[in-house]
């Protein structure tokens, strides 16, 4: 008989494999400081590229005080309980109301976090006999979702929507074929890595030929997309015909949290037999009073949306006139394409992040294929153009090493090591 303990330490999973040489650098790294474009790490300032505060919202002296006010009045442990049970107040509903009114649906349910809530929604909304039907790049909440659905699932090829009609196709002989079930459709509004918003125009005009639910995760195009910020449903003029919005509170509005909006009967469906919000304990009353002010600022203060793209698009801009590869990105996030081994790429962020002093995130194989290498930059409103042309230069002349094979020489690696 084997030992669960011993498969576990043989096999430490395809990123844990690299923990004793990553661990506090190129994963779990510390940053230190006040959140903003510039933090500490490990003990230097660096210009920082990964936190999805796209707002600015984070540190913002409003914020603060409407966080510690309401610490100060409710402390952490209120409300307590589950909300079905005893963890239910107004500030909770206003706040949902609000939601629900901002992205121009009947009602919204709030959740706990975005991740297990996205897990926890599709679980309560399809049966055994449901057809679900997916991007293939859809992010990880959604495919741990699908992971426990005991139904069938087609996937399409990201945003093609050809392959998603044939897809639906597939779908809707199959549940002819059982005389039972739906078919829900799930896509991103804009989808993290890429940048690429989803293709929601076109999705929602197959509704006239097929008969499915849209459910769009627009975690990245919330706040940032839209005249209003009401997200990509909105940026493409199809709000309406999504069925069923859902968004955090990790992104644009620097909190946490997430919410699903919808028809108000849906909602209140999913409100009485959502596990994870059943038997969990209610968002603390901070988190609530703390999002209702991120969301009045959001709503009232359009010049934080418009100073994030005026960033955004100096940036992306600047690296497009110096020749890097951005792909297909209509959203702020800023993904560089380039070619290297895994090697090449940790070593060029060693050098970023020691010498000209970048710190961004960085995918490589296995999450992509081999011999491709992604960086993804994170403008937000509280960058500064100074901030933007250190990190052009900067970029501009580690992608000319990485060219003259300098990233392929050990001696790089080891400047983190003596720092």
């Amino acid at each position: 008989m084997g030992d669960i303990f011993e498969r576990l330490t043989k096999n430490q999973g395809p990123l844990g494999q690299h923990r004793e040489r990553a661990h506090g650098y190129f994963a779990f790294p510390k940053l230190e400081g006040e959140i903003g474009n510039r933090m500490n790490f490990r003990g230097k300032e660096k210009i920082v590229w990964s936190l999805n505060n796209y707002l600015g919202l984070a540190n913002h002296p409003d914020i603060r005080k409407a966080d510690a006010d309401a610490a100060s009045t409710f402390g952490l442990a209120s409300p307590m309980g589950a909300r079905m049970m005893s963890g239910n107040t107004n500030y909770h509903e206003q706040l949902e109301k609000e939601l629900a009114a901002f992205e121009m649906k009947e009602d919204a349910i709030l959740l706990n976090f975005g991740y297990q809530g996205m897990v926890s929604l599709i679980d309560v909304l399809c049966s055994r006999h449901d057809v679900i039907v997916y991007d293939a790049e859809s992010h990880a909440c959604i495919i741990d979702g699908l992971r426990l659905h005991p139904g069938h699932r087609f996937v399409f090829k990201h945003n093609d929507i050809a392959d998603c009609e044939k897809q639906l196709q597939r779908a809707t002989a199959l549940i002819e074929k059982q005389s039972t079930g739906g078919i829900l459709l799930i896509t991103e509004g804009v989808f993290g890595m890429a940048g690429d918003q989803g293709k929601l125009k076109e999705i929602v005009a197959l509704k006239g030929q097929y008969s499915f639910r849209l459910l769009v995760d627009d975690a990245h195009g919330f706040g940032t997309l839209g005249q209003t910020g009401a997200g990509a449903g909105e940026e493409q003029g199809v709000q309406d015909e999504i069925d069923l919005y859902f968004s955090t509170f990790a992104k644009s509005m620097a909190s946490i949290g997430a919410f699903i909006a919808g028809p108000k009967p849906i909602i209140d469906f999913i409100r009485y037999n959502i596990r994870s919000q059943i038997f969990a304990k209610s968002l603390p009353m901070p988190l609530v009073l703390g999002n209702l002010k991120r969301l009045e600022m959001l709503r009232t203060i359009p010049s934080l949306k418009a100073k994030l793209w005026e960033n955004a698009l100096k940036l992306q801009n600047g690296l497009k006139e110096k020749g890097f590869d951005i792909g297909k990105t209509d959203s702020v996030v800023t993904p560089v394409y380039m070619k290297g081994g895994v090697e090449e790429a940790t070593h060029m962020v060693t050098d970023l992040r020691e010498n000209y002093n970048i710190f961004c995130s960085i995918v490589v194989y296995p999450v992509i294929p081999k011999g491709h290498i992604i960086y993804r930059l994170i403008p937000t409103a509280v960058h500064t153009d100074e901030d933007i042309q250190i990190t052009l230069q900067a970029f501009d002349e580690t992608k000319k090493k990485l060219d003259a094979g300098a990233y392929k020489s050990e001696q790089i690696a080891l400047m983190a090591e003596n720092q």
